[in-house]
């Protein structure tokens, strides 16, 4: 089992930048595919990125694809989400997730909530417009 810690999030203004965190515990972390998502007060919680356990594959939620940039290192067990160019409606607490991904799915993106096995607690980015 992965446990999962979000970090980095905070208060900024439209137009800023913020790079989100999850660390994850545990020596298999390369077995993952790893993803974020948000949810905004009142809302679902949405699919923002996701990455594949190779780190070859990326996939992005349409309202970020251009302004974010999710990677991996490996060999720090973190997933990080660059958020450039904020804007208010990405107001929301993030969320880091885990799912594994042996066989052909090596090379998989998994962009939806319920593919995902292993969540963290979130960490919220406010965007003041």
């Amino acid at each position: 089992q992965v446990q999962l810690v979000e970090s980095g999030g905070g208060l900024v203004q439209a137009g800023d930048s913020l790079r989100l965190s999850c660390a994850a515990s545990g020596p298999t972390f390369s077995s993952y595919a790893m993803g974020w998502f948000c949810q905004a007060p009142g809302q679902e919680r949405e699919f923002v990125a996701a990455i594949s356990r190779s780190g070859s594959t990326t996939s992005y939620a349409d309202s970020v694809k251009g302004r974010f940039t999710i990677s991996r290192d490996n060999g720090k067990n973190t997933v990080y989400l660059q958020m450039n160019s904020l804007k208010f409606e990405d107001t929301a607490a993030y969320y880091c997730a885990a799912r594994t991904a042996a066989g052909s799915y090596y090379y998989r993106a998994f962009g939806t909530e319920n593919e995902y096995t292993y969540w963290g607690q979130g960490t919220q980015v406010t965007v003041s417009s």
